[in-house]
Order: structure tokens, then C-alpha cells, then sequence
């Protein structure tokens, strides 16, 4: 019996279980690694993301703060007086008279303005329509600072003064900034208000100090108090109305059930 041949043959077995074993750990630990290893990809690349997104949005608010708001313009001129925090746009014998609630910063304002303003603007000019212009603070914790809504609100009402509301509020909703980020700043309003002829000292110290801010914030506040406003017990800008009828403006021929009333 070759003793000596059968320990080689034992050893190499127990060589050959041992790399088994061994090859078959390395292979477990590869297998437990990978999900380590795409995880932490997955994080690193969501962090990318977000740090990407937050520097563009930085990047896009810094760009606000330095640009002047394009000066724009109504489709036609039309009379427009402030009372209180109202702008009444349009003649004393306009068979109808409408109540128009809007928020400057509010995304649908924005697209009723597109889709109605036009059309309002000429019925005021023709003498067959009165609006009655409620521009509210509603989404002034929406901007970033917040008040953005009411500021942009006592602006208008300062440009009504000087008797550029019409061009000043289509401006506004013209270049309107996205809600939850930077609105535009008392300088950016007083340059706009100098680009549409406002002269003098005036405008720009009703802007700065907020003189009709106070206006603005109690007409919200009394809001609640209109009951024909709330649809179940909310509100929401932009809102119609014409007395205390409220007018579902989502139906395209809205305005001219509105106008064919007073006839």
C-alpha cells in the first residue's frame, strides 16, 4: 500500500474542498456587494439631482432679481379709477358691471387673462362693460420671499393713481413669475412704472412704503364675509361675479351671457 500516495491524495482533496469553499464565499460576497454598490450609485446620482436642480432654481431666481419686468401693454386704453383696493375700469353707464378676483402670482389668472383679457379690455371701451378689478393677496406665502401677491397688488393700485393701470396690471400678468419661487422687488416695480411714462416722485414712495398694503390685506380679510364668493366654503382666484351671482367663467361663452344680460 502506497501510504505515502494516499496522504498526497487526501491533501489535495482537502486543497480542492478548501478553494471550493473559498470561490464559493468570494461569489456570495460579490453577490451581497452588488445591491451595496447600486444603491450607493443610485443615491450619489439622486443627490446629483438634487443639488443640480437646487443651483438652477438659485440661478433662475438670481436672473429675476436683475432683470427689469418687461413693460407691456393693455390691447386698447381704457378709464380705470381706484377705489380703495378696487380698480374700476370702465363707465358709470356700462349696462353690466363684473367683479374680476385675481392674485398676480396665481397660475389660473394667468391663463384667464390670456384667454379673456382681450376681449374684457375692448368691452370697457366700447362703453359696454364695467369691471370692477379685486387684486388680492391670496397666494402671498407662495413666493419665495413670501408677499410677492400683495405687493405686486399695492403696486397696481399705485399705477392706478397715476393713471397707468391698464398697461401696469397686463404687464404683470405678461411676464407673471412662478409660484413658489422669487416675484419681482419694489425697484423692479418702480422701473416698470418709470418704463410706462410714471413720472416723479410719487409712485415710487407709494410703492416702497406700501401705502395701499393695508387695503390690500383687508379686502382679503373680509373675503369670507361675501358668502357668495365661497363654493363650499372655499375660494380660489380668479373668481366672477356679477352682483352676487357668481359666473362659471369656464364656459367659453361666458361673456357673452354676461353682456346679453344687461341688454
Amino acid at each position: 500500500m502506497d501510504v505515502g500516495g494516499a496522504e498526497r491524495n487526501a491533501r489535495k482533496k482537502r486543497q480542492a474542498n478548501q478553494g471550493a469553499k473559498a470561490v464559493s464565499a468570494a461569489r456570495a460576497s460579490n453577490r451581497n456587494a452588488k445591491p451595496v454598490v447600486v444603491g450607493v450609485v443610485v443615491v450619489l446620482v439622486v443627490a446629483a439631482v438634487i443639488i443640480g436642480g437646487v443651483l438652477f432654481t438659485r440661478n433662475q431666481d438670481q436672473q429675476q432679481a436683475e432683470q427689469s419686468i418687461p413693460a407691456g401693454s393693455a390691447s386698447v386704453d381704457f378709464a380705470a379709477q381706484r377705489d380703495g383696493a378696487v380698480v374700476v375700469a370702465g363707465e358709470d353707464t356700462a349696462p353690466v358691471t363684473i367683479d374680476l378676483y385675481e392674485d398676480f402670482l396665481c397660475p389660473g389668472c394667468g391663463a384667464f387673462e390670456e384667454a379673456y383679457a382681450e376681449r374684457i379690455e375692448s368691452e370697457i371701451a366700447q362703453g359696454n362693460l364695467q369691471v370692477r378689478y379685486h387684486m388680492l393677496p391670496f397666494l402671498d406665502a407662495a413666493s419665495d420671499p413670501a408677499g410677492y401677491s400683495g405687493d405686486a397688488a399695492n403696486a397696481t393700485l399705485c399705477a392706478a393713481d397715476a393713471g397707468q393701470f391698464p398697461d401696469y396690471h397686463a404687464s404683470l400678468f405678461a411676464a407673471q413669475p412662478t409660484e413658489g419661487r422669487r416675484g419681482y422687488d419694489a425697484d423692479q416695480f418702480v422701473e416698470l412704472g418709470r418704463d410706462l411714462g410714471i413720472e416723479g416722485d410719487e409712485f415710487a414712495t407709494c410703492v416702497r412704503e406700501g401705502e395701499h398694503r393695508a387695503e390690500v390685506d383687508a379686502e382679503m380679510e373680509d373675503i369670507p364675509n361675501r358668502g357668495y364668493l365661497l363654493q363650499d366654503g372655499s375660494f380660489g382666484t380668479p373668481t366672477v361675479a356679477v352682483g352676487e351671482r357668481m359666473i362659471d367663467w369656464g364656459q367659453p361663452d361666458w361673456l357673452d351671457q354676461v353682456l346679453a344680460s344687461g341688454r
